[in-house]
């Protein structure tokens, strides 16, 4: 007998009142959204290792290169904004199967691509992609997920990202080793190596369609759309048999209309939305503004400026990869024992440290043919803090925040006020994206002071303003107050 959308039952369940493993469908389900979360992070890191070989083949000013690699972040924003309304109209899964779809529409027109505009035009397809599977995947987990284990499911979403920004770079590092002459020479199998690079995406992207088709609705969105039956079908995989019927009621109560969302929903008395969706909003900005993919979409490009060689910059952003996956894992099993504010607040001191380190080190190297050169005092520190950024990032702010957009909103607002959030972290990724080559052009440690006095505004956001959602019940987020309402 199979659950609805293609999930088995377990064995041991001749009655088929329920699986004999709840926690591990449960797990099962959300492992399988966060492929989305995978492609996210393969698709918005592939160029790392294509940046120098795109601006070679093309002839780009340094205007144009941050342009094409920022350009997906636009669609990033647009996808967030329209994933929302149109996973509550048409249902998260639907939303998965397009965003398939528009993963492998860009990874074909990129690998094909002939010039720097329409490049652009398949990145910003990409971009529509992310943002797609950046609200569709915490919301779904978010939804499907035991609350007793929602942060460490929620996680799942986040170390998805990482292990495809670490697939993506060793993908890269790979194709360049093999091909006669890095990035910009001849693939063994022919054409030129950037462009396998991109192309190297259609199989993960096949995948998640495939998957897209086997997993069951979001039980919250079945009971929004009227149909309690295949919502306690659902329920019945990943909870106790006997608290179904209760929890759908609770759903029915939590969702309070029958209507569509509309984003006038989110309106209220801070400045013309509701508190709760500014710390939706500022906590995705901050993620951003700390400049956590300056490291992972200009790594590469970043230590070859600073003397290393080709091979080795690239073996280094690997390593950077590397790092963040490991870290997730600490967040994955620290996140329901001891919270998320404490986490985010960690987060942040580590944050600030390495990056003040960082921009030490590239604001007092000397200058050598316009470009910092770190000596061997400065270098190995430099690479010691920008492990250090990635960890402290990794461990926190990276899967904290995604956790905590997917579960912070109440039922009848999460899909819309998730994907404004979500749209304001891509539009905020865009402006830190697109501004770091003129940026670091004037100093490196100009833009790494930056980030560290972002880091640092971030703590007093932490503590003034995010409430805890540790254990909380995906019902019960209507009662979130402030840390300072509480005081």
């Amino acid at each position: 007998m199979t659950a609805a959308g293609g999930i088995p039952h377990p064995q041991g369940d001749p009655a088929g009142k329920g699986p004999a493993n709840p926690t591990a469908i449960a797990a099962l389900l959300a492992t399988a959204a966060a492929v989305g979360g995978f492609l996210f992070g393969f698709d918005s890191s592939v160029i790392n290792g294509a940046v120098d070989a795109i601006e070679g083949d093309f002839g780009l000013s340094a205007f144009v290169v941050g342009f094409v690699v920022s350009s997906a972040l636009l669609g990033c924003a647009a996808g967030a904004w329209f994933a929302g309304p149109l996973g509550d109209r048409i249902g998260r899964v639907r939303v998965m199967l397009i965003t398939s779809a528009l993963f492998l529409i860009s990874a074909i027109g990129s690998a094909l691509s002939f010039g720097a505009a329409d490049l652009i035009v398949w990145r910003l397809v990409g971009g529509l992609a992310i943002g797609a599977a950046s609200v569709i995947a915490p919301a779904y987990i978010a939804e499907i997920a035991p609350a007793r284990m929602r942060g460490r499911l929620g996680s799942l979403q986040q170390m998805a990202i990482v292990l495809g920004i670490f697939a993506a770079l060793v993908a890269d590092y790979f194709i360049a080793r093999v091909s006669d002459g890095g990035a910009s020479g001849e693939f063994p199998l022919g054409g030129t190596a950037w462009r396998w690079m991109f192309a190297s995406e259609l199989l993960p992207a096949a995948l998640y369609g495939v998957i897209a088709l086997v997993i069951p609705e979001s039980p919250r969105y079945l009971v929004k759309k009227r149909q309690p039956e295949r919502a306690r079908e659902v329920l019945r995989r990943v909870m106790d048999p006997a608290e179904v019927d209760a929890k759908v009621e609770e759903i029915s109560r939590s969702l309070a209309e029958d209507r569509p969302v509309r984003l006038a929903d989110l309106r209220g008395p801070r400045l013309g939305l509701l508190p709760i969706v500014w710390v939706g909003l500022l906590l995705s900005v901050f993620q951003q503004f700390v400049g956590i993919n300056v490291i992972f979409y200009y790594s590469t490009s970043l230590w070859q400026s600073v003397g290393f060689s080709e091979g080795d910059a690239m073996l280094t952003s690997v390593i950077n990869s590397l790092v963040n996956v490991a870290f997730t894992l600490v967040a994955i099993a620290l996140i329901d024992r001891i919270g998320r504010r404490p986490l985010l607040l960690g987060g942040a001191a580590g944050m600030a440290l390495s990056l003040g380190a960082l921009a030490v080190c590239f604001a007092t190297a000397p200058v050598v043919d316009g470009e910092p050169a770190l000596g061997d005092v400065a270098g190995p520190v430099a690479l010691v803090a920008a492990n250090t950024f990635v960890a402290s990032f990794a461990a926190t702010w990276g899967p904290v925040v995604w956790v905590m957009l997917g579960e912070m909103f109440n039922n009848f607002i999460r899909a819309s006020a998730l994907a404004v959030a979500a749209s304001a972290q891509w539009i905020a990724n865009f402006v830190i994206t697109t501004t770091f080559p003129a940026v670091s052009g004037v100093s490196l440690g100009l833009a790494y002071g930056m980030y560290t006095a972002f880091s640092l505004l971030a703590i007093i956001f932490v503590l003034r303003a995010v409430p805890e959602t540790k254990g909380r019940e995906l019902e019960d987020m209507d009662s979130l107050t402030s840390p300072r309402a509480r005081a």
